[in-house]
């Protein structure tokens, strides 16, 4: 049984300037990341995209934040899954929490972008998780299998797909779920795959965890057998983004 490889990923949100990132590129390359045991990709605001790409060792992926459902046309403001690959990059973040409740994205239309994006040739990164009225409520499982139900939908090919399961109350809140929160809700994700998409797909499909995730925290939560890695936000902006790359070591 193939072993899923540790993926981490870092969305820098709307964050950054050349020199700022500059700084980052230069801590990114000096690493040490071993990209052979883990995958490790990074995700910058569009407008520096290529900037990014153009200065960041190989080894490192670089993801646009977001996309839109179809490749060209009037749509003020979006980039298509057709201007992410002309700019040499392969990935791309869907359906982040702050797209669905600060932009008002719906589970629909992520389904919508998953489907564009894989039929495009990108590898995706889409984001499920609920928010704390929903976890105190009861609705963890219900939400995420909504969201999951939406997104499964619309993938042929699971190989290109990597899940970010973000609990919406521990993002940017100091607060993280526990290492067993963590450990029980991918558990049920990946059961849910099983269930519904197949057991050789919820095998190999990795299933990271988002939300306040640091240096000090990473370790434990990597030692957890259904957490495949992490989408890291602010401290993906630190050199202490390096130790969490390097958590299974």
């Amino acid at each position: 049984m193939a072993e899923r490889k540790f993926f981490v990923g870092g969305n820098w949100k709307m964050n950054g300037n050349k020199k700022s990132i500059d700084e980052l590129v230069g801590l990114l390359n000096a690493g040490p990341i071993d990209s052979k045991d883990t995958e490790v990709v990074v995700a910058p605001p569009s407008l520096y995209l290529e900037y990014v790409r153009s200065k960041l060792n190989s080894n490192i992926g670089v993801a646009a934040q977001n996309c839109y459902k179809v490749e060209k046309g009037a749509f003020t403001g979006e980039i298509s899954p057709a201007m992410i690959k002309d700019i040499g990059l392969t990935w791309v973040i869907l359906g982040h929490s702050e797209r669905r409740h600060v932009f008002g994205e719906s589970s629909q239309l992520v389904g919508e972008k998953c489907a564009h994006a894989l039929d495009a040739g990108l590898n995706i990164l889409p984001c499920i998780g609920e928010k704390l009225d929903e976890r105190e409520a009861g609705k963890t499982e219900e939400v995420c299998f909504e969201q999951m139900k939406a997104i499964a939908a619309n993938v042929k090919d699971w190989s290109r797909v990597v899940i970010a399961y973000e609990p919406v109350w521990a993002i940017g809140t100091g607060k993280v779920a526990t290492p067993q929160q963590a450990q029980e809700a991918h558990h049920s994700v990946r059961n849910w795959l099983k269930d519904n998409v197949s057991a050789d797909v919820a095998q190999k499909t990795r299933i990271l965890y988002g939300g306040s995730v640091t240096g000090d925290n990473c370790r434990e939560l990597a030692t957890q057998p259904d957490v495949d890695g992490f989408l890291v936000g602010g401290a993906s902006l630190k050199a202490e983004f390096i130790k969490i790359a390097n958590a299974r070591k």
